[in-house]
């Protein structure tokens, strides 16, 4: 007679196999927490010497944008377009940074 039990066909999880299992459990849950801690997190940015602020969420959500009277000139909305883009792009570089931090080592940064 066969034994029964241990493997796959048995309808049991070995042991080795149920704790990588409940391994891969902690380490998701762990980097779900560090996601939302991220995406919490606030990245400021700026541009013409602070004429125009930029504040993204970790999520990349834009949170923010100040913008001085000194930066608006009607006569040159174009300089005030690029500045908001610069604040915007470096802010963007932040979140990016710091995902990075969190998630780079990871195949595929784990769809974060």
């Amino acid at each position: 007679m066969a034994k029964r039990g241990g493997g796959f066909g048995g309808g049991m999880i070995p042991g080795n196999m149920q704790n990588m299992l409940k391994q891969a459990q902690r380490m998701q849950s762990q980097l779900q927490e560090s996601r939302a801690k991220l995406d919490e997190e606030e990245f400021t940015a700026s541009a013409g010497g602070g004429a125009v602020s930029v504040t993204l969420t970790g999520a990349k959500k834009l949170k923010n944008i100040e913008i001085s009277k000194d930066a608006v000139d009607p006569d040159d909305v174009e300089t005030l377009q690029e500045m908001i883009m610069a604040a915007f792009n470096e802010a963007m570089k932040q979140v990016d940074e710091a995902g990075e931090k969190l998630f780079g080592g990871l195949p595929g940064g784990f769809g974060m």
